[in-house]
């Protein structure tokens, strides 16, 4: 099958509750969204929803955040949704090792419901609870 062009191009974005502008960069070393030990992957998705998820889902009390990012190396897909979770890669979940520039915020978009959110905040503290709530980095 022939490839055809496009003019649209796969916008990816980055959740958290971190400040930052455009021009600014994630890099690795940092702690998740979620919490524990500093990771060696920055972390985002090519769907709007699944950064809703990361920044609903961050710890902090700071402003939620939804930042488009743009990968300046190699990615990859993330492990941690792909490879039992969600197969096929829906979710359009990606990780680098190199850092994600910030090209852009996205200041309107809907949350997930109060009770979606408690629900899976809820989940992940059972999950952590039984020590089952890990990262593969």
């Amino acid at each position: 099958m022939a490839a055809s062009a496009t003019m649209f191009v796969q916008s990816f974005f980055h959740g958290t509750r971190a400040d930052l502008k455009a021009g600014d960069v994630i890099r690795v070393g940092h702690r998740s969204n979620f919490a524990g030990d500093p990771l060696s992957w920055v972390y985002f998705s090519g769907t709007l929803d699944a950064a809703i998820w990361g920044t609903e889902l961050a710890a902090g009390g700071e402003r939620q955040r939804i930042y488009v990012v743009e990968p300046t190396g190699p990615i990859v897909d993330d492990p941690n949704l792909t490879d039992k979770k969600f197969p096929g890669n829906p979710t359009l979940s990606y990780r680098s090792r190199d850092p994600l520039r910030i090209i852009g915020e996205v200041t309107e978009w809907q949350g997930h419901s109060p009770e979606q959110v408690e629900q899976m905040k809820a989940g992940l503290a059972r999950l952590t609870a039984e020590g089952l709530n890990k990262i593969i980095d």
